[in-house]
């Protein structure tokens, strides 16, 4: 099905840094659109390097998730493991490294579901997710404040994974889901 898109973007009339922090540019943009309209907008700039999530699936088909502090929401979240690109990695090797240091396995065999942005009206950052297999015990040191709990859940229960209170991060539903239609269409077993 073929939708109709917009030529182009509207254009920038000017951008400003109105803060940053640690983690956080924030941008405000003065836009012109194609029909003249001109308003102004503020996104968060990201580094530019993208993240990953992983889902990985044990030979026992259980998915591994874990379950660590989220500050904006100040509770404890389940979801799958995730972070950063390091500058000079593929998805797949941040995959890796994020696995080893926050499940302790790494992966054989990785095949990617989706890239997916987050709050693209706002946010600029970009997260590849990754379904990882044929895993093997590995650890690597992980830059996580306290140890995050590992939590192995069975993959034909994959539903009752919805209705957990602390699975809600977006992410890790479409991951999930994605995962799930993967796995059905057979890809999988390839």
């Amino acid at each position: 099905m073929t939708q109709k898109k917009h030529p182009t973007p509207p254009q920038i009339l000017s951008n400003e840094v109105v803060a940053k922090s640690r983690l956080f540019t924030v941008e405000s943009l003065a836009l012109k659109f194609s029909n003249d309209e001109q308003r102004q907008y503020e996104r968060i700039r990201g580094g530019g390097r993208g993240a990953v999530m992983i889902v990985p699936v044990t030979a026992d088909n259980e998915l591994l998730l874990v379950r660590e502090y989220c500050a904006g929401t100040n509770d404890y979240q389940l979801g799958f493991p995730k972070g950063l690109i390091d500058p000079g990695e593929t998805p797949e090797q941040a995959a890796n490294r994020e696995l080893k240091e926050e499940v302790g396995f790494g992966a054989k065999h990785f095949s990617a579901l989706k890239k997916v942005t987050m709050a693209p009206s706002y946010f600029n950052a970009t997260m590849h997710i990754l379904y990882a297999e044929q895993l093997y015990p590995e650890t690597l040191p992980g830059d996580e404040p306290e140890p995050l709990v590992v939590v192995k859940w069975p993959i034909q229960d994959w539903q009752s994974l919805l209705q957990q209170d602390d699975f809600t991060e977006a992410r890790s539903v479409a991951a999930l889901l994605l995962l799930t239609k993967y796995l059905e269409s057979g890809a999988g077993n390839e």
